[in-house]
């Protein structure tokens, strides 16, 4: 049997597996657990009851986190003439054209999201099996193909997180940090399971929510009480 580190064993003392825990209760644990010495990402997990096999059933979409996420993001933005002014004006990481297609296809990807103006699709396209597997392919549906660049590029920069269902039916992000208030991570979990409600598909029937559990990098995954996500 393999033996369990010391800190690890701390981390779950008193931690009751079976309990659904309080959204606040559950993420004061988790920061008053945290014993690393960087500032752990508070992690969401919602299993939904739904199969994204069919089309009718896909879970996708962005929300933006009242409180930020803690992490510094770096955007790239695929755009020519004023509109590649914009990006960069906003705070853009990376810009281009041709050019930034071409360096992504060599396989540097110095970014972490990814935006781009309609017009730039046709050659944005050629690098869907590179991007397509890390979640980073722009597309209409969740804002990162736009005209309105400098707005997508501050909500980028200012806590967008984008989620998108599993095979087995999951949806997570990080929603914050370990060193955010209790008050501040509430709202941000709260934001991210009402916009995942909210994008609940036309073919997803009876119990669509069925599990939510939170954790943090390093701590023990926490049931919540899926009651205690609605906003009071």
């Amino acid at each position: 049997m393999a033996k369990i580190a010391k800190r690890v064993s701390k981390t779950r003392e008193g931690i009751d597996p079976n309990k659904a825990y309080a959204l606040g209760d559950a993420l004061k644990l988790l920061k008053d657990r945290s014993s690393v010495k960087f500032d752990e990402t508070i992690e969401v997990a919602m299993n939904l009851g739904v199969d994204p096999r069919h089309a009718d059933q896909m879970v996708r979409g962005v929300v933006n986190l009242p409180n930020g996420t803690g992490r510094s993001v770096r955007v790239a933005v695929f755009a020519r003439g004023d509109k590649a002014e914009e990006a960069k004006a906003a705070g853009a990481d990376i810009v281009g054209a041709e050019d930034l297609v071409g360096i992504v296809q060599k396989g540097t990807i110095d970014f972490d999201r990814c935006i781009a103006t309609p017009d730039m699709m046709p050659l944005v396209g050629r690098l869907g099996k590179v991007l397509g597997p890390r979640g980073m392919m722009p597309n209409p549906k969740v804002g990162t193909v736009t005209t309105d660049v400098a707005a997508a590029v501050k909500a980028s920069k200012g806590g967008a997180v984008e989620f998108r269902v599993e095979k087995a039916g999951i949806v997570h992000a990080g929603v914050g940090k370990v060193s955010f208030d209790v008050k501040a991570l509430e709202e941000n979990v709260r934001a991210f399971a009402d916009a995942v409600t909210k994008a609940k598909p036309a073919g997803a029937k009876g119990n669509y929510v069925k599990k939510v559990s939170v954790t943090s990098t390093m701590g023990p995954g926490l049931k919540l009480d899926v009651s205690t996500l609605a906003a009071s």
